[in-house]
């Protein structure tokens, strides 16, 4: 039984979209696996602070030789680190915030990037400098979005750094199969949001499916 972190990322409740993104993973997956092992974090919920100078010293020390203080700073962040190591799938669900993603969720994933925690550096192979340490777990973003053409190849790519920049970060600490499916155009005209929800918790669904079902996934990584 794969055990499952979701995290949502959304300042808004019931009228977040990626929230309901989640939620339409959670229920079909429980449909499938009523006694599915599922632990739910709130980022908007539950306050991450962000790093300051007396973590970045404490971080960047080796346990044996950190002081009782900095070990209190890191307490969180290495709580953090077991709980995402402790799971086998990542479930991210967070709207576009202007091209990029909320702050809360930066706070959270500078608390997680950690060296020789979730990667170190590769000093054999300059060319390849950062070896992941999180293995055989599985990263599927649901997205939102205010407008469209996001993906690789239409007009506004350029302008993503929203699953672009989540892609990278995960890939680094040792995540390589990544799923995506968004939810586009929320600002814009709303019967074609109406499609783009209904397509989304659609792919959700065969997502979830060929996960439990056929181990291995239908929606191609992006």
């Amino acid at each position: 039984m794969k055990k499952i972190l979701i995290i949502n990322a959304s300042a808004r409740q019931a009228l977040s979209k990626s929230r309901m993104l989640t939620n339409a993973f959670v229920e079909e997956w429980e449909s499938h696996e009523g006694n599915a092992h599922i632990t739910y974090r709130d980022l908007a919920a539950n306050d991450i602070p962000f790093v300051d100078e007396n973590w970045v010293a404490a971080a960047a020390k080796p346990k044996a030789y950190r002081t009782t203080e900095e070990a209190a700073t890191l307490h969180l962040s290495d709580g953090l680190i077991a709980e995402i190591k402790a799971n086998d799938m990542i479930v991210i669900g967070t709207p576009m915030y202007n091209w990029s993603i909320p702050g809360v969720l930066k706070g959270y994933i500078d608390q997680i990037v950690r060296v020789n925690e979730t990667w170190r550096i590769n000093r054999e192979d300059p060319s390849n400098p950062y070896l992941g340490l999180l293995e055989n777990k599985t990263l599927i973003l649901l997205l939102s979005r205010g407008g469209s053409g996001y993906e690789p190849g239409e007009a506004n790519a350029h302008m993503n750094f929203q699953s672009t920049y989540l892609k990278t970060v995960f890939n680094i600490m040792g995540i390589n199969d990544v799923q995506t499916i968004a939810i586009n155009g929320e600002s814009q005209d709303p019967e074609r949001l109406k499609i783009s929800i209904a397509d989304a918790v659609r792919d959700v669904k065969s997502l979830v499916s060929s996960y439990l079902v056929d181990s291995s996934p239908l929606i191609e990584a992006q």
